[in-house]
């Protein structure tokens, strides 16, 4: 997407965490990494494992929380893991990822619709067709029209927070907002109650994977209640809401007009879902730790803070419910490219060389946490491999970037780096990898609140921040235009690119790969793109963080979903026995 959205606060660790999907910055706000450095011993289960075996039918899940969600309506959800929650319990959308762990995870499957949709003119125009016996909560059919209605509604001004790429791709949108007030988008068709066809702007190879989003779910008019929609929306999916107290609790019970002959991707096996939010992040890992009585059908919303791996890792029992799948992002170190000394490429390569990026792995909490980046797109973007063309040390090669230094002319060099509080000890230790090469580092610290409007501000951006991108679905087109692409740059609030990097090669390159029609070739495009960038460097990729969730040891079917930033997959777990849950 073309902005930043991931509202939260949070670093793979934080205590606040709601790590944010989608193209999006890869928030790091108050992570405590500190507490965790240090840390060398392995995540729990394997990635791509299942922790718990097969659930059964029954029970209450209960999940603890240390917040709120950001949104429920389904044009405002777009962070993570409440799209995961939504997508996958209380709304279907046209098309969905298989509910499997591992690199099956990442394929598309239909939802809603018959099949992936057809393309037609080029791949401009996308005809979708329903399933037969799709219901709401209610009974009643959901209709093509739902579709068309729902996306619409991601135009209107009031409804804010959710993905754009309607608004990006479907022609005639430019000065749409959205259908409160009669108008409707001709760009959208339902020739029939079961038929939806949209045309786009231009050729989209990828459109399937855009409708996983749940701007593609659907909402009938007649339930529309503009803003208060994120209290209630009306359920096509497999669970709805009971009660919601906001900030206290969300209850979740069957949706007994769900038929699952017609989704195979959510098994539904709980008979109730309780959020309990509101909990401290300490108290909900020790809690899950101990796994007492009610608390065995427990697991957790954010993820387990650093503080608590000392209490996993050492015991096999407890370490056999973690999962600590990659998040499919990358945490970046940003230089200004704008001015010197980032705007020659020869400074901007010698930082390549000269970050220690296992000192990051430590800074940030250890191998449980995180991973050493040797690519912009990660191994979700790549079909699972780890591309490394640099092939950089992982503890980095300051004698050639001091080289590389000495040639651009540039030695003993004075810099800032600005990073959210919660990254001091990241910052650290890139001014000890930096300093080893002959470049100073004056570290300031900003609060989460203002950190994105700090770095984003291109006026006054710091020499170097630190901040991560996180992919919408599997494609670099959710990656690679939206961080390196010059046309996105804003003079407020920039926000992918922060480090300002304009180069019309590069822009044109996109233009090209977005335009074709084969998205296999596109998807060879794109890593070669990759790698074509990182001789420019205009970032320096840092690491591939992991996201540590842990599970009570009455629960099963529990794995990080791959494309989902690695958060459970709600589709498929439940209770090993459900008679030992709240009932």
């Amino acid at each position: 997407m073309t902005r930043r959205t991931h509202a939260a606060l949070a670093a793979a660790l934080a205590a606040t965490l709601t790590l944010g999907l989608g193209a999006c910055k890869n928030d790091k706000s108050d992570s405590g990494a500190d507490a965790a450095a240090g840390s060398t011993k392995g995540p729990g289960a394997e990635s791509g494992s299942i922790v718990g075996g097969t659930p059964v039918k029954g029970g209450t899940l209960t999940v603890l929380s240390n917040q709120d969600f950001a949104h429920l309506d389904p044009v405002r959800n777009w962070t993570m893991p409440n799209m995961d929650f939504g997508i996958r319990l209380l709304y279907r959308t046209l098309v969905t990822f298989k509910a499997e762990p591992g690199a099956a995870g990442s394929e598309l499957v239909p939802d809603l619709a018959t099949d992936l949709g057809r393309s037609s003119d080029g791949g401009k125009t996308w005809t979708f067709t329903l399933k037969d016996g799709v219901k709401y909560e209610d009974g009643t059919p959901i209709k093509s029209a739902d579709v068309k209605y729902n996306v619409e509604r991601s135009f209107a001004p009031d409804l804010t927070g959710g993905p754009d790429y309607a608004q990006q791709y479907l022609a005639g949108g430019e000065n749409y907002k959205g259908p409160l007030n009669g108008e409707h988008l001709a760009s959208i068709e339902t020739p029939d109650e079961k038929t939806v066809v949209f045309h786009l702007k231009r050729p989209v190879a990828e459109f399937s994977s855009t409708a996983t989003l749940p701007t593609f779910a659907p909402v009938p008019q007649a339930q529309d209640k503009g803003t208060q929609y994120d209290l209630r929306p009306f359920s096509s999916g497999p669970y709805k809401i009971e009660t919601y107290d906001r900030g206290k609790q969300l209850t979740l019970v069957r949706n007994t007009n769900w038929d699952q002959s017609t989704d195979p991707v959510r098994k539904a096996y709980p008979d109730k879902i309780v959020v309990v939010e509101g909990l401290k992040a300490g108290q909900i890992d020790d809690r899950i730790i101990a796994s007492e009585g009610e608390d065995a059908s427990t697991i957790e919303w954010a993820t387990l803070r650093p503080e608590s791996i000392s209490k996993v890792l050492p015991k096999p029992d407890v370490k056999s419910r973690l999962i600590a799948e990659q998040q499919g992002c990358t945490d970046m170190l940003y230089p200004n490219t704008s001015k010197a000394p980032f705007d020659d490429p020869k400074v901007r390569e010698a930082l390549m060389y000269a970050v220690d990026r296992d000192a990051q792995v430590t800074a940030f909490g250890g191998p449980a946490t995180a991973d050493v980046a040797t690519s912009y797109l990660p191994p979700a973007l790549t079909g699972g491999t780890k591309q490394d063309t640099l092939k950089i040390a992982p503890t980095g090669d300051p004698e050639k970037a001091k080289q590389l230094l000495k040639d651009a002319g540039k030695t003993d060099l004075k810099v800032s780096l600005t990073v959210s509080s919660g990254d001091k000890t990241r910052a650290e230790a890139l001014q000890q990898s930096l300093a080893k090469v002959g470049i100073q580092v004056t570290i300031t610290t900003a609060d989460p609140s203002v950190y994105y409007d700090t770095i984003g501000d291109t006026k006054n951006a710091p020499d170097l921040a630190i901040l991560g991108w996180c992919p919408d679905y599997p494609s670099g087109a959710t990656f690679l235009p939206q961080v390196f692409d010059g046309r996105t740059i804003k003079e407020k609030g920039n926000q992918g690119n922060v480090e300002q990097f304009r180069d019309q090669a590069t822009s044109d390159r996109i233009d090209q790969i977005n335009a074709m029609s084969d998205v296999a070739e596109a998807n060879k495009a794109w890593m070669q793109l990759s790698d074509d960038l990182l001789k420019k460097a205009p970032t320096v990729p840092l690491l591939w963080l992991r996201r540590p969730l842990l599970a009570g040891t009455n629960v099963a079917g529990a794995f990080g979903h791959p494309v989902w930033t690695g958060q459970w997959d709600f589709a498929t777990i439940g209770l090993k026995d459900p008679s030992k849950s709240k009932g």
